[in-house]
């Protein structure tokens, strides 16, 4: 496969582990990088072996060598950057949640659409074989008839300046690690008869951040009946990403389906009897990687797509309305 040609936004933390990494371990290139800390940039460049540094986050959408852009900026900029890209025929990967409400998705999924470039929300779990060995067995029967979902997301935030924290930028427990709950509950619809409904949601917000849950649960149902709860905070003592999933016969539980390269362990009961499957702790990201690069070269489509992001966003929207809390706010460049 001819290597794809990435521009990056940024030098965000998690670019190491989401895309310089996986661009090492799958060949394709990473062009240009810009950071509003040009001396920043050049490290992060050096350091990640990025071949060039420009001085704005539109010369690396506008780099005529770059085809394709990964946006790891804070939320709120996820959504106008994103746009910017697309505006510039460019296909984008962005951090999730690619867009900060419901209508800026919608936005950006009729952009895709116009342009006929290829957009992905990086829900990188998804792409693991943790995810699809959960679904296979949730749908292969060996639980039995389906009787509960539960998925925690949720790790300690102790950073007061986290921009996470920030309503202006789209911050909070549920659009940061909440989102992961949601989109790995719709990705169970298939066994509940199709997309979830949100039944209700409760949500603490953080004290003397207007807007911004610390915490937040909700409880949804699937047209055939089957319920699933989630809960996702930044108020705990630590790392809990969870997915149990309960028949009449037993139970699946991942230890951790988010990120399986700390924990690839699915272990499975059923009727008492208990074993333990290991799905291997290659990342996440480089498996998301080498679908983004399937879905440009060859045209195999993605589980997280501009049209399943505009569903991702109204479920958030759909969360956030029920505890009480405003939506998030659009940021316009």
């Amino acid at each position: 496969m001819k290597p794809l040609r990435i521009g990056v936004l940024g030098a965000a933390r998690i670019s190491d582990k989401a895309i310089i990494e996986p661009a090492r371990n799958t060949g394709h290139r990473l062009v240009a990088v810009a950071a509003r800390d040009r001396n920043r940039a050049e490290q992060f460049a050096q350091d990640g072996n990025i071949e060039r540094v420009v001085d704005s986050y539109q010369e690396v959408i506008d780099d005529p060598e770059v085809e394709a852009i990964y946006n790891p900026l804070p939320n709120g900029l996820h959504g106008p950057w994103n746009l910017r890209a697309i505006a510039a025929g460019k296909h984008v990967l962005s951090e999730k949640p690619s867009a900060s409400n419901a209508s800026e998705a919608r936005d950006v999924r009729d952009a895709v659409n116009a342009s006929g470039v290829k957009f992905m929300e990086a829900f990188h779990y998804r792409y693991h074989p943790v995810m699809k060995r959960m679904l296979e067995l949730a749908s292969s029967g060996e639980l039995g008839e389906l009787t509960n979902i539960d998925v925690h997301m949720s790790f300690p935030n102790t950073d007061p300046t986290d921009p996470r924290w920030d309503f202006d930028l789209a911050g909070g427990a549920t659009m940061d690690v909440g989102c992961y709950a949601i989109h790995g509950l719709r990705s169970l619809r298939n066994v509940g008869g199709g997309e979830p409904s949100l039944v209700s949601a409760r949500a603490v917000e953080r004290p003397g951040s207007r807007g911004v849950d610390e915490q937040l649960e909700a409880t949804i149902s699937y047209p055939s009946g089957l319920t699933a709860r989630f809960e996702s905070s930044f108020v705990v003592p630590e790392m809990d990403f969870t997915m149990r999933i309960t028949g009449t016969s037993g139970e699946a539980f991942a230890h951790n389906f988010c990120v399986a390269s700390f924990d690839d362990r699915i272990t499975v009961t059923v009727d008492g009897v208990q074993r333990v499957e290991e799905l291997g702790t290659k990342t996440s990201y480089t498996y998301q990687l080498e679908a983004f690069a399937d879905y440009l070269r060859n045209g195999t489509p993605t589980f997280s797509d501009a049209d399943d992001a505009v569903v991702q966003a109204e479920c958030i929207d759909a969360c956030y309305t029920a505890a009480g809390l405003p939506l998030c706010p659009t940021t316009h460049l």
